[in-house]
């Protein structure tokens, strides 16, 4: 909350605080040592690195030696990418997030969406067969639409094909049930602030068949096995694994019905939801209003107190026309959707005051075109 009178509906962009962040991340900025070093401060410090390490492999899957600390989800991504693919061929999903879209470069084959946002799933095998892939790369829950991912699906065809499967589960963690084993995944990306942690702080999960392939992106003091060097950023790892720790299964049963109630408000007006025949993460809504360019909307609401976004927040501020909608083939709807992301701690009051402030829009437009 910016204040008293602003309502924050832009979760997926980056997540309230939870106490439960906050109080590690003030226990470890008390701590002087550095985990690297072998006095009696520097085992503080390496205890408390350690325990962040085994809490992220408890609540994701897989062994606590095969976590790396990254700076957040967008390194724990390259690093996989580079780490894994090692310059051979990858493969990619039409609706990637912009840090795996980088990572994977143009060169990069992408695999077609549906309307709903789904993977194609005869496309990929098609692609798996004549390609010969050494890493294919899907978002488990977009970060726009919400939309998710079969990734066990996806995981299976990846198998059969010899190619090694990487999963941005950024926006999925702690809204989701998650386990890299379950999944089938070979690796997997999650990030702090995304769960209600601090900014600064991310995690590349890797199998221990994995782990051994993995290339170091980041060289260094030989930190984290020597997958990634540098002196870690011991609070904000606190504060992730606290967070991660935190976020319960139970928010998303709480949070579900939150987003259905906004979506009902938003149909009743005239809005379309993008994505909405698909599974999808419980706290995100895509919204359309035909005519009404997205920009506008986002200002407008904002004007009325509340935190929407246009789509993803990595583009310096910029309202563009979103590649997720339009890899979907929705064509126009693209330039004129808003994404609204539930954080943890969103109250049902929350959506009464969007409701009216959304209805207030189509009011205005429809006096506009009279």
């Amino acid at each position: 909350m910016m204040g008293a009178t602003r309502i924050y509906l832009d979760a997926n962009a980056t997540e309230p605080l939870r106490p439960e962040a906050r109080a590690a991340m003030v226990a470890a900025l008390d701590i002087v040592g550095n985990p690297s070093s072998i006095h009696g401060e520097g085992r503080a410090a390496r205890r408390i690195l350690e325990d962040a390490r085994e809490a992220l492999a408890a609540r994701f899957g897989g062994a606590a030696r095969d976590v790396i600390f990254t700076s957040g989800g967008t390194e724990a991504n390259a690093l996989a990418i580079h780490g894994l693919a090692r310059g051979g061929r990858v493969l990619r999903s039409a609706t990637e997030h912009a840090a795996v879209i980088a990572a994977a470069g143009e060169a990069a084959g992408v695999v077609p969406v549906d309307r709903e946002g789904r993977l194609r799933l005869e496309d990929l095998a098609e692609r798996l067969a004549a390609e010969r892939p050494a890493l294919v790369c899907v978002m488990l829950a977009n970060n726009e639409t919400g939309t998710v991912q079969p990734v066990a699906d996806i995981a299976a065809l990846c198998r059969a094909a010899g190619a090694l499967l990487h999963v941005d589960a950024v926006q999925a963690a702690g809204r989701l049930p998650l386990d890299l084993g379950q999944l089938g995944a070979d690796s997997l990306a999650v990030s702090g602030h995304k769960l209600g942690g601090p900014t600064g702080a991310g995690a590349l999960l890797l199998t221990p068949e994995t782990a051994g392939r993995l290339a170091p992106l980041q060289l260094g003091g030989g930190q984290e096995r020597g997958r990634r060097g540098g002196t870690p950023a011991l609070p904000a790892i606190a504060g992730f694994a606290a967070a991660a720790t935190a976020a319960l299964p139970g928010d998303a049963a709480r949070l579900a019905p939150l987003r259905d109630a906004i979506e009902a408000a938003a149909i009743a007006a005239g809005g379309v939801v993008l994505g909405g025949g698909a599974a999808r993460l419980p706290n995100t809504t895509c919204l359309a209003l035909a005519g009404v360019r997205s920009e506008s909307q986002v200002i407008a609401l904002d004007l009325a107190g509340l935190a929407v976004s246009a789509g993803a927040a990595c583009s310096s501020g910029k309202v563009a026309r979103s590649h997720v909608l339009e890899a979907m083939g929705l064509g126009v709807l693209a330039g004129e959707a808003i994404r609204v992301s539930l954080p943890w701690n969103a109250e049902a009051a929350h959506v009464t005051v969007f409701a009216a402030a959304y209805l207030a829009i189509v009011e205005r437009m429809r006096r506009k075109a009279a």
